[in-house]
């Protein structure tokens, strides 16, 4: 795969760099080679983000002498800008969490390896039997099929929720291949509706088999997602004869010393990657039991806590953005003196509109005034992360009241898992309703239900409160999905 890439703004005083490990494996080799230069310019500590990537902040002067050792080392990065997003995969579920009766680690490796160009559109590698690794955060969502090395593929456009289920199964040899076919017709495009992202979907699968590239196999049954349930990925764990170890911090960094003796403990006991997750953790397979005294000592000198709550381990927060990574640990502190059980939940902060954070909750930053800020609340279909439906639960909540909201969302879920017989869906008890009041005509998004309020405006788009709907200018539109103006409809609401 080609490696070296310099994107993005003109280097300011706040810098990133970005690091893209293909698939989460890292070798701890390389791991090594690039952290000891970072710790020779002066750089203490980085971060893993929810595509599986490496990022570190650094100032323009260690950028100068950063560049010089990631060309030398071929590492894929970007220096303030995402343009290449990581390709994700579950090859760390593999052997710990999944249950595939083909899938294995030498397959993720071929696959990976297959990839000779850098993506720009973001490909999940995913294997359906895990939860650790979620299915449709990228554009190109290859999921696996019971017929072994077959996939299902789900693209979502780009800059959208809308999706289109490619009609056949795609073979293990031809994913990145199919990719890089797929990219340039996806690349720059805009789907505004269902309608159209299903005739543009129709039109690449009718292409890609007239190309004669690829290996496609009839689908026999449709893909449905199965039942959600976070595993518990912190910690010593047995497996096979083996121990695996996950390790988590609350303030999603890593010091550098402390990766450099993980990296010593398993380059001396021939361990050969470190894998990464999409919840900023990593874990370390492969661990011999009469190695374990090696691995305290590294947890007991960095003062390594393991066994964080569950309620803590099961948030997304996006990359980059550190709004959203108080908010988490706000509303964990509350959850945890309250005692609150989200066994089989799992939440989102979506504080930016583009951003690909799931979850069985999101809560959706809508906009701030002086010192308070509001949120919208949001669950999937059935609670299941993998869904890839939302519903609104709460339209507009006062930030310092979103715990209420998030305990009575708790309590209703847990009432209808309560109800649930067989497989038959049950509707979500309806939120009691605030305050009475006569119907409001406001305007909605047929697309994702988004509704423009023209009290608020809507500060993503620079609108300012008390704008009506009708004064909008003619480029506005949806937050959410992109959907145009004229796709809005008038709709009653009580405020």
């Amino acid at each position: 795969m080609p490696n070296n890439i310099h994107t993005g703004e003109a280097p300011s005083d706040d810098l990133f760099v970005k690091v893209n490990f293909p698939g989460g494996a890292i070798s701890t080799g390389e791991l090594a080679g690039l952290l000891e230069p970072l710790e020779q310019i002066g750089i203490h500590e980085l971060r893993f983000g929810s595509r599986q990537q490496i990022y570190f902040y650094v100032s323009q002067t260690q950028l100068e002498d950063l560049e010089y050792v990631l060309l030398n080392q071929e590492l894929t990065y970007e220096i303030s800008g995402d343009s290449c997003p990581n390709i994700v995969s579950s090859y760390v579920a593999d052997g710990i969490f999944s249950q595939s009766t083909w899938i294995r680690e030498g397959v993720y490796k071929d696959i990976l390896d297959s990839f000779e160009f850098v993506p720009k559109l973001k490909i999940n590698i995913v294997d359906c039997t895990q939860s650790l690794v979620p299915y449709y955060t990228g554009n190109l969502n290859f999921i696996t099929a019971d017929i072994s090395s077959y996939w299902y593929l789900h693209i979502r456009f780009p800059g959208s929720n809308i999706f289109h289920n490619w009609s056949s199964l795609v073979n293990t040899d031809d994913i990145a291949e199919l990719s890089h076919f797929l990219e340039p017709l996806l690349t720059d495009i805009r789907v505004d509706n269902t309608a159209a992202g299903q005739q543009l979907g129709q039109h690449l699968e009718q292409l890609a088999f007239v190309s004669r590239k690829f290996l496609f196999q009839p689908i026999t049954n449709a893909f449905v997602e199965p039942a959600f349930k976070l595993p518990y990925y912190e910690g010593f764990n047995h497996y096979h004869d083996r121990l695996w170890l996950g390790m988590y911090r609350r303030s999603e960094t890593f010091s550098i010393a402390l990766l450099k003796d993980i990296c010593h403990v398993c380059l001396k006991h021939r361990i050969g990657q470190v894998y990464s997750t999409p919840w900023k953790s990593i874990i370390i397979k492969d661990i011999q039991h009469n190695t374990r005294p090696d691995w305290d000592a590294v947890l007991d000198k960095h003062r390594v806590n393991l066994r964080h709550a569950l309620n803590e381990l099961n948030w997304q927060t996006e990359d980059y953005d550190s709004l959203g990574l108080v908010l988490k640990q706000e509303l964990v502190h509350q959850m945890n003196w309250l005692d609150t059980r989200t066994y089989k939940l799992c939440f989102g902060v979506k504080m930016h509109s583009k951003s690909g954070i799931w979850g069985s909750v999101i809560l959706r930053f809508m906009m701030s005034r002086g010192k308070r800020s509001w949120f919208q609340v949001q669950h999937t279909r059935n609670f299941n992360p993998n869904s890839k439906d939302l519903i609104t639960y709460r339209k507009r909540v006062d930030r310092d009241n979103l715990i209420h909201v998030i305990l009575a969302l708790c309590e209703d879920f847990y009432q209808l898992q309560g109800q649930l017989t067989s497989l038959r869906p049950t509707a979500l008890p309806e939120p009691p309703a605030e305050e009475q009041s006569l119907p409001t005509e406001l305007h909605q998004c047929p697309y994702c239900k988004t509704i423009y309020d023209p009290q608020w405006g809507d500060s993503t788009q620079n609108i300012p409160a008390q704008t009506a709907f009708g004064d909008l200018p003619p480029h506005y539109c949806c937050s959410v999905c992109d959907a145009s103006i004229s796709d809005f409809q008038a709709v009653s609401i009580v405020k």
